[in-house]
């Protein structure tokens, strides 16, 4: 419709072109001559047909333009369509618990360069690692997978928190095959995409959340751990409990019950600061919390450690 209403548009302009040439040539005069300048009829004639084609050719190509124009314009929001479409499966998929389904749905557009597809073929290839009839040789290939799609992701959009957070708990994730050295240096990389991912948006309780499972991971760290990092960083990576509590409270604060394992972690710090009351009153919250996902009924079962 676009394209036929700038056709009829166009006619007009050709047509007026076309009288406008007649006209010139009809005003150089009879016997063929026009003033001082000497030109023949037949010259006249000629170079108006020229110039006829050439406007003829002109308006050919502007047309074909915006033929080109209006056909991409249509490919541009139909795929924008479809890509709209798989996000909206994609999260009731992911919602509903369908981990499998929704790893198949997604590896379906593996070679997209849509950031949103990306995060979360990250997210649903390390979910689908995780699971328990997952073989350790498919869980490790299945979480470096994850790794490239979340890398992948964060070159494509640095300003997508997403995309920081995935990349940071993918890097987590591949770094128990990695070797101590490289899983200890990685510490300092996993935190600075878990605090950018919180600066992007200070709303994502999952973000919080992840911070907090730093601050506790190195806060608990086994004295000879500890003492191999000393010795490989001049300023090794470290936190305490106390900083890590400040993380689950404001994930909870932000979300209230969004993640069992926030709860359980609560529970488990309050324990490690010897406040057994408000560490019961967590775990008891972790407990009772509904089972959604395959992590929700593990969280249920483990209880503190």
């Amino acid at each position: 419709m676009a394209l036929s209403s700038r056709l009829w548009r166009l006619l007009p302009l050709l047509r007026g072109a076309e009288q406008s040439v007649c006209q010139l040539a009809r005003s150089w005069g009879s016997g063929g001559r026009c003033g001082t300048w000497g030109f023949r009829g037949s010259e006249v004639t000629g170079n108006t047909r020229a110039f006829k084609r050439g406007l003829l050719f002109s308006a050919l190509s502007y047309l074909g333009f915006e033929t080109y124009q209006v056909i991409s314009q249509a490919a541009v929001v139909h795929a924008t369509a479809k890509v709209e479409e798989i996000l909206e499966q994609a999260d009731y998929l992911y919602e509903s618990g369908e981990t499998e389904k929704l790893y198949q749905l997604l590896t379906q557009y593996k070679e997209s360069e849509d950031v949103e597809l990306l995060w979360r073929l990250a997210r649903a290839s390390r979910d689908i690692a995780q699971l328990c009839k997952t073989s350790e040789e498919e869980k490790k290939v299945l979480l470096y997978e994850a790794l490239e799609y979340a890398k992948r992701a964060l070159e494509k959009k640095g300003s997508s928190f997403a995309a920081h957070k995935w990349y940071a708990i993918c890097i987590s994730d591949v770094g128990d095959y990695e070797g101590i050295k490289v899983k200890i240096a990685n510490a300092y990389v996993i935190k600075e995409h878990f605090e950018k991912a919180i600066e992007l948006n200070p709303k994502d309780a999952t973000s919080i959340h992840l911070m907090g499972i730093w601050c506790y991971t190195f806060a608990e760290m086994p004295w000879y751990q500890r003492r191999i990092a000393e010795v490989l960083f001049a300023n090794p990576p470290s936190s305490t409990y106390e900083e890590a509590l400040k993380y689950f409270h404001r994930a909870e604060e932000v979300d209230p019950n969004f993640y069992s394992k926030n709860l359980l972690l609560l529970g488990k710090t309050y324990l490690k600061l010897n406040n057994k009351k408000l560490a019961a009153f967590w775990l008891v919250k972790a407990k009772s919390y509904p089972a959604h996902t395959e992590e929700d009924k593990q969280v249920r079962c483990r209880g503190p450690q």
